[in-house]
């Protein structure tokens, strides 16, 4: 059977570059790889002839040898029956190993170093505090169970007055290598060793405390210092008090998410403060200056500021003392505070107060009533234009 022309398999003109060449390769490699076509005798056949074109013309001396002479000038079988696979091809997979990375991960199995510096284990906990305690930082101490070293072997692993031999089937890599021979040429995979699990090292006689490991669980308490200005459900990151890192590594870090209690009086959001004022109708009405308690400190004497309400004011109407909020993370500023007004209605009046209420009422009523009058006046002009017009 005469084979098909190899620029013509990758779908290429002759002159192709070498990075065309390439480029089409990864193409029809990857889309017909037997295992993303599995039991298509098709594709894994075109993936093969695939192979074969690549072979000869990404290789400068083959593809002259080609382009003068054809397939008799790289094959020497071709003709007698040999064709691919049988006729002398020795096709290098070397980057067929890019295309697997977009299956597997790579054509040959890998594994980092596990002797390498690791980082380690990073942690999680909680802190609760006060609502003024968030507002300006405090002090407090947070229970971790972290990773450490061993102290009774100071993190060998080893009983006293042993040590580690070095792991004479790795020798001391704590990876091995097994090469397979497949259909699609040899496959290289990098696995832990299993005499020593990947260690490079092998503990004969181990130390009891931790059972050869090095390492110990060890519940700890860490005074750390909450940042002024967090919020509930916030998380800050203490550096370097997590897990022992591994081999040398960095230890990890631990993360502190913060619960902050509600407040009897205030609402926060974010550095905004929400207080409600609750004044008299006589003070909304003829105006009055009045005392509102401000966010201190944990362990201060509360302090207040004074708040002039203007006369006329109405139920819901806002007032902002500047820079009476939360603090700024990371910042000297603060936020506002919001006062929010709302008037009492007074109840459970004796008679006295309801007459005086009803005399004030009275006394207002004569400008109503002449609003009300000039309103209809106003109304039966209008009424009476209307009826003029109309004629």
């Amino acid at each position: 059977m005469d084979k098909r022309d190899y620029y013509e398999v990758l779908g290429l003109q002759k002159g192709a570059s070498d990075d065309e060449i390439k480029r089409a390769y990864r193409k029809l490699a990857k889309a017909n790889h037997p295992d993303v076509n599995p039991n298509d005798k098709k594709a894994e056949s075109r993936f093969k002839e695939v192979g074969e074109a690549y072979e000869v013309l990404s290789d400068a001396s083959k593809r002259e040898r080609y382009d003068a002479y054809g397939h008799a000038g790289v094959d020497p079988s071709y003709g007698g029956g040999g064709g691919y696979g049988a006729g002398g091809f020795n096709v290098d997979f070397g980057d067929l190993g890019d295309i697997l990375n977009d299956f597997w991960g790579g054509g040959t199995s890998r594994r980092s170093n596990p002797n390498a510096p690791r980082q380690g284990e990073t942690l999680q906990t909680q802190a609760s505090v006060t609502f003024e305690e968030a507002a300006f930082g405090v002090p407090k101490e947070v229970p971790v169970t972290r990773v450490e070293d061993c102290e009774t072997c100071h993190g060998s692993g080893c009983a006293a007055g042993t040590t580690a031999e070095t792991c004479p089937n790795c020798k001391g890599s704590g990876t091995v290598t097994s090469r397979r021979q497949t259909l699609f040429g040899v496959s290289l995979s990098t696995s832990a060793c299993p005499s020593c699990n990947g260690n490079g090292k092998i503990i004969k006689t181990p130390c009891n405390t931790c059972k050869g490991k090095g390492r110990v669980r060890k519940n700890r308490t860490l005074r750390v210092d909450i940042p002024a200005g967090i919020d509930h459900g916030q998380t800050f990151a203490v550096r370097g008090q997590g897990g022992k890192g591994y081999n040398g590594g960095p230890a990890g870090d631990v993360l502190i998410t913060v619960r902050v209690a509600a407040h009897s009086k205030f609402k926060r959001d974010g550095t905004t403060l929400h207080y409600p004022l609750p004044i008299s109708f006589t003070q909304a009405a003829l105006g009055a200056e009045v005392e509102v308690p401000i966010l201190t400190p944990p362990g201060e004497a509360g302090s207040k500021a004074k708040l002039n309400i203007p006369e006329g004011t109405q139920t819901g109407s806002v007032f902002r003392l500047a820079g009476k909020g939360v603090p700024r993370i990371n910042s000297g500023s603060r936020g506002d505070m919001l006062i929010t007004v709302t008037i009492r209605t007074p109840t459970a009046l004796n008679a006295e107060q309801k007459e005086l209420l009803k005399q004030l009422d009275n006394s207002a009523s004569p400008a109503t009533a002449a609003t009300t009058s000039d309103e209809a006046s106003d109304e039966g002009g209008k009424k009476g234009k209307k009826k003029k017009w109309g004629k």
